[in-house]
């Protein structure tokens, strides 16, 4: 009978840990979230998804000089003598057309290297995290504004120009060598 009664009470003894514990979890706060609907908030400097004003980049090409794993791909056309391409948003005039501007983000590493950098900020890390793709070409963005055939007019129009020049040069060689006769 000894035996039955140091038994029951172990059993009543186990239940009433258990409860204990289930109380004290029952009336704390829920750490989680429900992802979709509610996100977690980030902090201020997070180092999420790289963006690219392009209107204030000048096509300088050192951020793509600054990353370790050349993710970025920029192509410029210099501006023909007369064309406007107008200013950034701090006032440095733009001589050069950006034709490409391409972050791979399968390549990324987020480490904000490119950031720093850029005399214009015109790149920065948005709080941007969710990006999953189901194909890896999707993850290369493209942040030029330019048709494929307006940079192709854009480096048409420069090496018509360079073209020009040249015989200029050429001419004014020919020229100087018909005055002056050795």
């Amino acid at each position: 009978m000894k035996e039955y009664l140091k038994n029951t009470w172990q059993a009543l003894y186990t239940v009433l840990v258990g409860m204990k514990i289930t109380l004290k979890h029952l009336f704390t706060p829920a750490v989680t979230i429900q992802y979709p609907d509610v996100k977690v908030p980030l902090p201020e400097r997070v180092r999420n998804r790289l963006y690219v004003n392009i209107d204030d980049c000048i096509g300088c090409d050192q951020c793509s000089r600054a990353c370790p794993v050349s993710c970025i791909t920029i192509e410029t056309v210099k501006a023909v003598p007369g064309e406007d391409l107008g200013t950034t948003s701090n006032g440095k005039k733009k001589a050069l057309w950006v034709t490409q501007f391409d972050i791979d983000f399968a390549k990324c590493c987020y480490c904000q290297l490119c950031v720093f950098p850029c005399p214009t900020e015109c790149i920065y890390m948005t709080d941007v995290y969710e990006f999953s793709e189901y194909d890896r070409r999707n993850l290369v963005y493209h942040f030029s504004n330019l048709t494929e055939e307006e940079a192709a007019e854009k480096k048409a129009n420069f090496e018509k120009f360079q073209a020009e020049k040249e015989a200029q040069k050429a001419a004014a060689a020919k020229q100087k060598e018909d005055k002056n006769p050795s």
